[in-house]
């Protein structure tokens, strides 16, 4: 039997090891492939897309502030109406800026108050710019929450959600509009009531009809939640605390004059320009700025929210108990029963989201 070549385990052991290092690498490569494939498809791994994405948003707005100009529209009114509030004036109806009388609710003046002593008093629009890359960070932080706590959501959806809307962009850090600061509170509210905590939810959602009265527009959405969630006594109990906030924010205007404060901050009456529109763009003036179009508007919105109440939203959940007053403690929601609570109350809030935006005359 011919002797065995001398170096030749050498070479059996190197080639075993260059084996095991294929296989490894293989197995590496085949991990890193289906991560990503989980990443961009799978519901459940939606994390590392959203933190790619809260970078990229971040980077793509300070780009944005550095390299196309500001447009001024209303920032500079919304500090002529706080500063008269900061010199003692507290009647609506004498307060006014650039672009006409002052039309937000208390909560409004508050916020931007406070804006208007960080801004140098509004004057320091690069720094404003930049609270609204925070306010536009934070507000994509709950969006993006909201779609994780359903995990329905594929990953990559979420680009299509932020990243390509100029709109989206030109509104938080090129016109610095209050809308962005009354969503803010709005998804806030949406996602205390994921977490089932209906209390800091109905806190936060009148905290955000406080700075614009287009927030009540959610208002048939919440109460159907409150229903479905609670009994109507404790709806009636939540919903109070909403109308305390209110109160309590607009106490000094109410107390110099309630009738200008409720005309000027919730005024349902007032007419939007036709400039300003984006939905009915395609219609003339004439008929824009006619009060039977503005009527047929209402009718058609109300007509369509009782249309998905009687065909879809009721058959989701039982109302029969509504008006129980049983005295038994109300039960803690089980997991299960809060994975159908929070599709719900999605599928509610962004229904009646998208029914606005489909009658609104002032979505810009």
């Amino acid at each position: 039997m011919a002797p065995l070549k001398k170096g030749k385990p050498k070479e059996q052991s190197r080639a075993l090891k260059v084996d095991k290092e294929m296989g490894n690498l293989v197995s590496y490569w085949d991990s890193l492939v289906t991560f990503g494939k989980a990443a961009i498809f799978n519901p459940d791994y939606s994390v590392p897309m959203m933190a790619a994405l809260l970078i990229c948003e971040i980077i793509l707005n300070v780009m944005i502030v550095h390299l196309v100009s500001y447009t001024e529209i209303d920032w500079v009114a919304y500090m002529q109406e706080v500063e008269g509030v900061i010199n003692g004036t507290y009647d609506y109806q004498l307060l006014k800026g650039d672009t006409g009388p002052l039309v937000y609710p208390a909560g409004f003046v508050y916020i931007f108050m406070g804006l208007y002593y960080i801004t140098s008093m509004g004057r320091n629009i690069r720094l404003a710019q930049y609270i609204y890359i925070l306010f536009y960070t934070l507000t994509l932080l709950l969006v993006f929450n909201i779609y994780r706590r359903v995990s329905k959501l594929p990953p990559w959806a979420l680009v299509f959600m932020c990243c390509v809307s100029y709109r989206i962009h030109s509104i938080y850090v090129l016109r610095l509009f209050n809308d962005p600061v009354a969503m803010i509170l709005l998804y806030a509210a949406i996602n205390f009531l994921l977490y089932d905590q209906w209390l800091l939810g109905c806190v936060f959602y009148s905290l955000g009809v406080s700075v614009k009265m287009n927030i009540l527009l959610f208002a048939p959405g919440l109460l159907i939640l409150l229903l479905q969630r609670h009994r109507l006594y404790k709806s009636l109990a939540l919903l109070s605390v909403c109308a305390v906030i209110q109160i309590s924010l607009g106490a000094p205007f109410l107390l110099e004059n309630p009738v200008s404060y409720l005309l000027g901050a919730f005024n349902l009456g007032r007419q939007f320009l036709f400039k300003w529109t984006v939905n009915w763009r395609f219609l003339s003036e004439d008929i824009f700025s006619s009060r039977y179009f503005h009527i047929c508007l209402l009718i058609g919105h109300i007509f369509t929210l009782a249309l998905f109440y009687f065909i879809s939203w009721i058959k989701l959940y039982n109302f029969s108990d509504l008006f129980k007053t049983s005295k038994e403690k109300e039960e803690p929601i089980s997991a299960n029963g809060l994975c159908s609570l929070q599709m719900f109350s999605i599928i509610i809030s962004y229904k009646v989201e998208q029914l606005l935006n489909t009658f609104s005359t002032d979505i810009h």
